[in-house]
């Protein structure tokens, strides 16, 4: 892969493109949220970050992005943050119709959140003991969605997974949820070395309108 630190908006990044990347192409882009543990100035707690090492041993000619979260929430930035996906979604390497969303613990409150503001950009999504307003659901009924957290989980407990998943199904949406009956908070580990979820991930394509 081809490495390079970038910023946008007051936010640092990690860019990752694959070798032979030709600027002519479209390419599927992972954007990835981390939880509070990687929170700082020091990129390389993303760059050895076991999710983004494990998606780049599995994306092959995809892009990943991974940003770090400078405050104390992805919710303190979230304007940012927002700016950043819509950035990212809108360079001439996206493939827009294979833009994913991954999050893991606070990660995964912001991906949830990324991904009911912005509906229309997100094609399917990963998210590992998060969760977020799932009252409002149904604006995640149009991208299908891998769920995760360990039944062990006294950090964001489980039920903030079931929650979510349950009220995007009944509304309509695709939300599988997977518990691990003996993981606590790291689910996230467990999640991106199978690398079934990778793969079903890049399969996903936009299928209707955009904005």
């Amino acid at each position: 892969m081809i490495y390079s630190e970038k910023e946008f908006n007051g936010l640092r990044y990690c860019l990752y493109l694959p070798d032979g990347f030709d600027e002519n192409m479209r390419y599927p882009v992972v954007f990835f949220t981390h939880g509070a543990g990687s929170r700082g100035d020091d990129l390389t707690l993303i760059k050895h970050h076991p999710v983004v090492e494990n998606i780049l041993s599995q994306i092959g000619e995809g892009i990943l992005i991974a940003p770090q979260c400078p405050s104390n929430t992805w919710f303190d930035v979230f304007e940012n943050l927002l700016a950043l996906v819509e950035y990212a979604y809108n360079r001439p390497y996206t493939n827009q119709e294979r833009f994913y969303g991954a999050g893991a613990s606070m990660g995964g409150y912001a991906a949830y959140q990324l991904m009911m503001s912005r509906p229309n950009i997100f094609a399917a999504g990963i998210v590992c003991c998060g969760g977020g307003m799932y009252w409002n659901a149904e604006r995640l009924k149009e991208i299908p969605l891998r769920i995760f957290h360990g039944a062990q989980d006294t950090v964001v407990l489980p039920c903030e997974s079931e929650h979510m998943s349950e009220r995007v199904n009944a509304c309509g949406g695709n939300a599988k949820l997977v518990i691990f009956p003996d993981c606590g908070h790291d689910c996230w580990t467990k999640t991106f070395q199978d690398d079934e979820n990778i793969k079903w991930l890049l399969k996903q394509e936009k299928k209707y309108a955009r904005i």
